[in-house]
C-alpha cells in the first residue's frame, strides 16, 4: 500500500473507508434559471424576477449536493450568477455560461407568439440573428456579456411555439460565422441545440464543438462527427422525461411524445458507434438535483457503466477544455471529489439519488459531508 502523505497540523483527514471516490461530475447542459420542469411559459412570464433569481440559487445548491461540481449553463444564467458562486455568495457548481442562445427569427429561441406577446428569455442580451453579419454581432455581444461558450439553435425544438424539432434553424454559413467569431476569441467553443437530422448535419458541417440532444442523428453524421472529433451531448434525462400533460401547452406535449420515440430509435446506435460522448442533462427541463440520472440513461441506451462515468467526468472535462484541472483525481488538478456509498460500476442507477452521494468537495472545500455524520 502506498504511504499516506504527511499532513500539516490542522489539516482535516476524513476516513471514507467502505465508500467509493470519484471525480466531481460535470453536467455539460443545464439551465439553472429554469425552475424544476416549469414549462408553462405564460405562468413563468407572470413570476417576479426576484423569484426567478432566487430559484436559481436553489437549483445551484441541489445540483452541487447531487455531486455535480461543474456545469455548463447553456442559456439563462448570466455573469452575475457565475460571480456569486465564484465569490462564495451562494453555494453551487463551478459555472461556464452561454448567456443567451443565438437563434433565427421564428426559431427555437424565438418565443414571440402571433399576438406579439414575447415569452422568451428575460435577458438584456437578445439572441435573435438572421444572416452572417448579425450572427457575428450576436456572438460578440455574448462574449462581451461574459459567455464562456456560445450556444446556437441549429433546429427548432419541443418548447418553442412556432417550429418543430426537425425544422432547420441557422444555416451552415451562419453557423460557420458564429464558430469563426468564437474561435477568434481565445478559441471559445460552440454548442448546438440540434434535434432533427438536417440541422444536426448543418451544425457538424458548420464546425460546432458539440451537438446537444441529437435525437434524429443518422449514421452519415455520426461518421462525420467521429472524423472531426465533434462531441455528442445526448441529454437523455430530458429526452425520456414525459411531461405532465395538464401543465404544458398541448402542442409541446404532442411534440415531446413524438420525439421521445425518435430519440429512442436513433440514439442507441450513435452512442455505441465510437462518437465522443459527454454528459449533459438539460436540467431545468428535467428536475434539478437529479443530474446523475443521465448515467443510468446512458447505460440503458447501450453505453457501458465505465464509459458513462467517463462521459460525466474525463470526457466532459475535455469537451469544456478543462481537462488539465478537472475530470479525474490526479496530483495538480482541482480538488473536486465525490464520495458515494454505492459501487458506481455495479449500482450506477443509485447515483441519481443524492442520498447516496455522501460527500461533495469542490476545489478542496467540503460542501456536503454525510460520512462524518455517520461515524
Amino acid at each position: 500500500m502506498a504511504q499516506l502523505p504527511t499532513l500539516d497540523p490542522g489539516v482535516r483527514r476524513v476516513d471514507v473507508t467502505g465508500n467509493w471516490m470519484l471525480p466531481g461530475f460535470i453536467d455539460c447542459h443545464v439551465h439553472l434559471s429554469n425552475a424544476d420542469a416549469e414549462r408553462d411559459p405564460l405562468r413563468r412570464a407572470t413570476l417576479p424576477n426576484s423569484y426567478l433569481h432566487l430559484s436559481m440559487v436553489q437549483s445551484a445548491r441541489v445540483t452541487l449536493q447531487a455531486g455535480v461540481t461543474t456545469v455548463r449553463d447553456l442559456g439563462g444564467a448570466d455573469l452575475g450568477m457565475k460571480m456569486a458562486v465564484e465569490q462564495g455568495i451562494i453555494d453551487g457548481p463551478r459555472m461556464l455560461i452561454a448567456v443567451t442562445p443565438i437563434s433565427v427569427t421564428g426559431g427555437h429561441g424565438d418565443a414571440c407568439y402571433p399576438s406579439g406577446l414575447d415569452l422568451g428569455f428575460r435577458s438584456q442580451y437578445p439572441g435573435i440573428a438572421d444572416g452572417e453579419v448579425e450572427c457575428r454581432k450576436r456572438t460578440r455581444e455574448m462574449l462581451r456579456a461574459g459567455a464562456d461558450v456560445i450556444k446556437i439553435h441549429a433546429t427548432g425544438g419541443v418548447w418553442s411555439p412556432r417550429d418543430q424539432p426537425d425544422d432547420e434553424g441557422l444555416t451552415i454559413p451562419e453557423i460557420t460565422a458564429v464558430v469563426d467569431e468564437a474561435q477568434r476569441h481565445r478559441g471559445k467553443r460552440v454548442a448546438a441545440h440540434a434535434q432533427g437530422r438536417g440541422g444536426i448535419a448543418n451544425a457538424v458541417l458548420g464546425g460546432v464543438t458539440s451537438v446537444e440532444h441529437g435525437y434524429e442523428i443518422d449514421e452519415a453524421t455520426v461518421e462525420e462527427m467521429i472524423k472531426r472529433g465533434t462531441y455528442l451531448v445526448p441529454t437523455l434525462t430530458t429526452a425520456t422525461t414525459v411531461p405532465d400533460k395538464q401543465a404544458v401547452p398541448l402542442v409541446s406535449y404532442e411534440k415531446k411524445m413524438k420525439w421521445i420515440e425518435v430519440a429512442r430509435s436513433c440514439l442507441p446506435k450513435a452512442l455505441t458507434s465510437g462518437v465522443r460522448i459527454a454528459m449533459g442533462t438539460d436540467c431545468g427541463v428535467a428536475a434539478h438535483g437529479r443530474n446523475l440520472t443521465e448515467l443510468r440513461r446512458l447505460v440503458e441506451f447501450g453505453v457501458s457503466p465505465m464509459e458513462a462515468l467517463l462521459a460525466g467526468t474525463q470526457y466532459a472535462a475535455e469537451l469544456i477544455d478543462r481537462s488539465d484541472e478537472l475530470g479525474s483525481l490526479a496530483v495538480g488538478k482541482f480538488g473536486d471529489v465525490v464520495v458515494t456509498d454505492c459501487d458506481p460500476l455495479q449500482q450506477i442507477d443509485q447515483l441519481e439519488n443524492a442520498n447516496h452521494i455522501v460527500m461533495v468537495v469542490k476545489e478542496g472545500v467540503v460542501y456536503k459531508d454525510l460520512v462524518s455524520q455517520a461515524r
